[in-house]
């Protein structure tokens, strides 16, 4: 939201983001880096494996801090630590106004966002809570760099999202496809609340679990959060850097499918193991209304592609 602002108003920002934006690549297309001729850079910092302490922002925003890579941090309390040693050199520091993360300020200008935050009006063409809470933040971000807000709120009306964040993919039988990036409990239940917002028949998640660290840790909580959709399809582990041995011997996303079962008695749970038999058992379901999003930080986006391209209405994105 930052980079898309900031492009918008001429600031032309350097930029290094973790997903790709539509527009901002070189060709007009989506990128994820661009080297800029502004004064300021924009960098979307990653606390999984402490590299983000290498940067040293004059800004700093900091929209929550959430045990999240268990193979590098042993607790929430070290990883507050990091940040504090992250936000120490930033001139100002935008934080949530809970109070959540009020200890990671020092002597630095503070100032705090929420959804209800006094400031421009926004009109955000994303649905969720979260994506507003975002743009608020943006918005203070921005105004310790010293921008005019009217402006930026004004381009954040046409904000087009992040590839893999929330996208819509396309349409099978008239059910609406989406993908998501979310691969913690947080992140699911967000995005799930911010699609119920668009008011679907019914509502089915598939699930692909990222790494078996974290599957192990938050089996309970990725069943939770899954609860609040109607159907829910479990794949296994994506294993990315890890394998299943020793301390992780026996995990798999089995552990997932039990505890969303245990979480919405009644509702159909689908062990579903990989996409292709995913691909089996939910194309023939989906119908008109329906709204169907796989989740996670793997390959489970392949999904999403292979049931809009092979649909009854193929290449349909409205």
């Amino acid at each position: 939201m930052l980079v898309h602002a900031l492009l918008a108003i001429g600031a032309a920002p350097g930029f290094v983001l973790g997903g790709e934006l539509p527009g901002a690549g070189e060709d007009g297309g989506p990128g994820n880096a661009g080297w800029g001729a502004g004064e300021w850079v924009i960098a979307e910092a990653d606390e999984s494996d402490a590299s983000f302490l290498r940067l040293r922002p004059e800004v700093a925003a900091v929209t929550n801090v959430e045990l999240d890579h268990h193979s590098h941090w042993s607790s929430r309390g070290q990883l507050l630590e990091a940040f504090r040693a992250f936000c120490e050199p930033a001139q100002g520091l935008a934080l949530p106004n809970d109070g959540s993360l009020a200890g990671l300020a020092g002597e630095q200008r503070v100032l705090t966002f929420d959804q209800d935050h006094p400031g421009p009006a926004l009109d955000l063409p994303v649905p969720g809570r979260h994506n507003l809470l975002d743009a608020r933040a943006a918005l203070a971000a921005l105004e310790l760099a010293g921008f005019e807000l009217e402006p930026a709120a004004r381009a954040l009306a046409s904000f087009p999202g992040m590839l893999r964040r929330l996208e819509l993919k396309g349409r099978r039988n008239g059910a609406a496809i989406y993908d998501d990036y979310a691969h913690h409990p947080t992140e699911v239940a967000a995005a799930l609340e911010a699609l119920r917002e668009l008011g679907p028949r019914r509502l089915i998640a598939v699930f692909q679990p990222h790494l078996y660290s974290r599957t192990k840790a938050l089996a309970g909580r990725f069943g939770s959060a899954l609860a609040a959709a109607d159907e829910v399809g479990i794949l296994d582990v994506y294993p990315a850097r890890e394998q299943p041995v020793g301390r992780l011997a026996g995990v798999s996303g089995l552990a997932v499918a039990r505890s969303v079962a245990d979480h919405a008695p009644g509702r159909p749970v689908w062990w579903l193991v990989d996409a292709d038999r995913a691909h089996r058992a939910l194309a023939p379901r989906l119908r008109e209304g329906d709204l169907l999003v796989t989740i996670g930080a793997g390959d489970i986006f392949k999904l999403a592609d292979t049931l809009v391209e092979d649909g009854v209405d193929r290449g349909a994105t409205g």
